[in-house]
């Protein structure tokens, strides 16, 4: 089993690579699951990280399935239906479950093709930066097959749902500058400097009290399908330990002492 995903740290940020660039980045590899699995968890328990950027290793971010592995009804895409339905639950779910799981601010890079699964891979974080060369679509529909990932809950939350029936339907590649426009990125930038805007990005936000951090992105996440009430009660409870922290102090003596703060996780 090749190594699909390397884990780098600077200071606060880990970088998480796709690492098939011969492949384009594909997915969904017997094993894969596991090792993006191993990855997002150990970051979960690391009270260092703070923010996440994900990218891909050469010309791609993730060109999605492996087509030729279709093709010869090898690896996930081996044996009846049962088995299809299984090895996705175990293998390709647990990707996309362990990025969209990931308690840190997750960037995605988007350095090139980011398609089919490598597309919602994408929506699985927080934000999108793309670089001028990326492209995306969802074309399932184009190989005779579905968005078996999880795709169609997500997409439709990240660009609404007209845009993503004309994505899902069509099977059509969008450029980077209608992404943006699409608002399935946050923004678009020369590629050479795509991954010095995204760690710029994330050492941002690594400068946030992480603790508030983790419980502000819970939030947000359950926000999209939870109640109103609900939303309101986890707010409170999140609230009151974040009122417990060290660093909650902290950023009120900065604010009062007008300098910056220094928040430790405490």
């Amino acid at each position: 089993m090749d190594q699909l995903i390397t884990t780098e740290k600077r200071g606060h940020v880990a970088i998480l690579t796709f690492n098939r660039p011969d492949s384009l980045n594909a997915l969904g590899a017997p094993g894969d699951g596991d090792q993006v699995a191993a990855a997002c968890e150990a970051i979960n328990r690391d009270p260092q990280v703070r923010c996440v950027v994900l990218t891909g290793a050469g010309r791609a971010f993730s060109a999605g399935g492996d087509v030729k592995a279709m093709k010869a009804k090898e690896g996930a895409f081996a044996g009846g239906g049962i088995a299809i339905r299984d090895n996705y639950r175990t293998n390709i779910h647990r990707i996309v479950r362990s990025i969209y799981g990931l308690e840190v601010p997750a960037i995605a890079a988007v350095n090139g093709a980011a398609v089919g699964l490598g597309c919602d891979v994408a929506c699985m974080t927080d934000i999108r930066i793309a670089s001028d060369q990326a492209r995306f679509g969802v074309t399932f529909l184009k190989l005779g097959i579905i968005p078996g990932d999880g795709g169609a809950w997500l997409l439709p939350r990240t660009v609404g749902m007209s845009r993503a029936a004309e994505l899902l339907f069509t099977g059509d590649i969008i450029d980077a500058k209608t992404a943006g426009e699409w608002g399935l990125v946050s923004k678009v930038v020369p590629h050479e400097t795509l991954m010095g805007e995204a760690m710029a990005l994330a050492e941002k936000i690594a400068q946030q009290p992480p603790h508030a951090l983790r419980l502000a992105k819970s939030l947000l996440k359950q926000g999209q399908t939870a109640s109103y009430d609900t939303i309101m009660e986890m707010s409170a409870a999140a609230q009151a330990l974040s009122h417990l922290t060290e660093d909650h102090i902290e950023g009120v003596d900065a604010l009062l002492e007008k300098r910056a703060p220094n928040f430790k996780g405490t």
